[in-house]
């Protein structure tokens, strides 16, 4: 009998003919290099124009209503800075947070492609609603002059105006719940990631991926904001629901070309059921001659986890005893064993967590700058030359700018030189890359600080304003920060979790965010009520001349700096999986 046939024999031995748990790594290293490749062939590259064209625009239509919308709130609502920002905030963290219901729902029970088709409509209501708010008069308050609303003598908005602004605001959070956790491991479904060209076919996407969007973001965003403030805000939202429509037709243009995962029910009862059998099993010895339930996989186009030695104590969930298989080798009770598969996929996420932890600070200073870079820049010569002036809301374009150059530049250039000396596939292993993106993240905001130093002493002393240009460093690394942080991020954790829990740990990228702007409100909201008080300035004043935001600036480097220190810790006890072909050809 061949490797293969004695494989999926193993599940109808009896207890003692089932291999010892050090037998078990020793047969699985050698099956990870012996077994062929028998499952059917992903179409890779082929589905990708389609997953590309549909979450290319699509971002295109969100990031659209998400790039001007203080100014929108500031300028149409009447608000203040800080409520605003606050609105934004709180709509980017639900945002982030629905993602865990998506994915959940996508892998358990619709799939991916119909949770992203579902998503894809309630977005296109949520763009809908909030164009009627700039549209329909009696959807926000009455105009209000630059000067009135310094003065505080703007009429505010009213409740139902309020509603109409949440409700849509809703469907786009209900929208991203869906399509954000699910449009990256769709995508990754189609390579093949247990061969070569697979994993470098998915390490190229995430470059693709991130470029594409930045490129076409820099179009929209330069031209979208000047219609939105200069033109029309009805236009200007009015754009981005055609383009979510156009991203719906692409999307559903390549329905016979997609590979599909088919949902498996809920992975976490099954994670439930390790923890219950471990727990159950917690005074047995896991020694070299325990005996492992390791059936065969069912249906899995990845691959089989190695059994490891990382939280070694779970590994008792899978020991056999009398009497917990039936005459044919299969389970009685899922409560009382679980396979090494499912104890892995367990460890799995486990493994991940203190990367997701510190995750979260290093999108702080990427939110920050959405808002507070928008007000440095108001306060700026934006003029280059004699009759051209950059819109504030449009100053994240040096960075969008520098992320579409910079990404090819080292997928193309500075990857494969650092292959020749590292001797790593992709030059930097995912953690390698996260650890840099912390690194300019902090950087970011030092420099920031020291601008906005030099900013507003100018302002206070001769009433002169220095260029725009001057922020073009602290953008520029925000850009190297999304460059290695982001799509560092993006390729642990789709490529680090299981098949089956692609989508909820590629939610965790959604969480992190959320957590991080739910923090940005926290920290805004604690200096904003603790630095105002016995005469002293509050340090994020709507005037930021009279403020002191780059102490505001310092205190999120600090946040940086030490959340990096946690990151490298973390990292350098992380393993990463391992992955076996479960050839399933010969059942006999």
């Amino acid at each position: 009998m061949d490797r293969s046939s004695s494989l999926f024999s193993f599940a109808k031995r009896k207890r003692n003919s089932m291999p010892s748990l050090q037998q078990k790594l020793l047969d699985e290293e050698s099956l990870a290099q012996s077994q062929p490749n028998t499952h059917f062939r992903k179409p890779g590259w082929k589905a990708m124009p389609y997953i590309l064209g549909n979450d290319t625009i699509e971002r295109l239509a969100t990031y659209g209503m998400q790039a001007n919308f203080v100014v929108y709130l500031m300028k149409v609502y009447n608000m203040d800075q800080v409520l605003s920002a606050n609105i934004l905030n709180t709509w980017l963290a639900v945002s982030n947070i629905t993602p865990l219901i998506g994915a959940f729902c996508a892998d358990a029970y619709l799939g991916k492609f119909r949770t992203i088709a579902l998503a894809s409509f309630a977005s296109l209501v949520g763009m809908v609603t909030v164009m009627l708010t700039a549209w329909v008069p009696q959807f926000h308050p009455a105009p209000c002059s630059i000067e009135q609303q310094q003065s505080g003598v703007c009429r505010g908005q009213s409740n139902f105006q309020m509603g109409v602004l949440v409700f849509g605001l809703f469907w786009l959070s209900i929208g991203s719940g869906g399509i954000r956790p699910c449009s990256v491991p769709f995508a990754v479904d189609q390579f093949d990631l247990t061969t070569a060209e697979g994993r470098h076919g998915s390490s190229t996407f995430y470059t693709l991926y991130y470029t594409t969007q930045t490129l076409v973001m820099l179009i929209n965003q330069t031209v979208l904001v000047y219609i939105q403030d200069s033109v029309s805000w009805t236009l200007g939202f009015a754009l981005p629901a055609l383009y979510m429509i156009v991203s719906i037709l692409f999307f559903f243009a390549g329905f016979k070309v997609y590979a599909y995962v088919k949902p498996k029910g809920s992975n976490f009862s099954g994670i439930v059921q390790v923890l219950v059998a471990a727990q159950h099993k917690r005074h047995f010895h896991l020694d070299t001659q325990a005996s492992l339930y390791d059936p065969p996989l069912q249906n899995d186009s990845e691959g089989k986890l190695l059994l490891t030695n990382d939280f070694r104590c779970l590994n008792k969930a899978a020991i056999v005893m009398e009497n917990e298989l039936d005459n044919d080798g299969l389970n009685k009770n899922p409560w009382r064993l679980s396979s090494i598969q499912q104890v892995e996929e367990l460890k799995c996420l486990l493994k991940i967590m203190p990367i997701f932890v510190t995750s979260i600070i290093v999108n702080i200073p990427l939110g920050q700058q959405a808002i507070f870079g928008v007000s440095q820049a108001m306060k700026m010569d934006r003029h280059l030359g004699h009759n051209f002036e950059i819109h504030p809301g449009s100053i994240n374009v040096i960075m969008l700018l520098s992320i579409g150059i910079l990404l090819p530049f080292y997928d193309r250039i500075v990857a494969p030189a650092l292959e020749k000396v590292t001797k790593q596939e992709g030059g930097l292993t995912p953690l390698q890359r996260i650890g840099f993106g912390h690194a300019f993240g902090f950087l970011s905001m030092v420099v920031s600080g020291l601008v906005e130093i030099k900013r507003r002493e100018l302002a206070i002393s001769s009433g002169a304003s220095i260029s725009v240009l001057w922020l073009a460093p602290q953008f520029i690394l925000l850009a190297c920060c999304h460059v290695f942080a982001t799509v560092g991020h993006t390729e642990f954790f789709n490529n680090e979790s299981p098949e089956g829990l692609r989508s909820v740990a590629n939610s965790l990228l959604c969480l992190n965010v959320s957590a991080a702007s739910n923090l940005s409100s926290f920290i805004v909201n604690i200096v904003h009520s603790f630095t105002g008080k016995q005469g002293k300035p509050d340090w994020l004043d709507g005037d930021i001349n009279k403020g002191r935001l780059e102490n505001f600036y310092f205190v999120v480097a600090a946040f940086g700096l030490f959340n990096m220190l946690c990151f490298i810790a973390c990292s350098r006890k992380y393993h990463y999986k391992v992955l076996v072909k479960n050839n399933m050809m010969d059942k006999t």
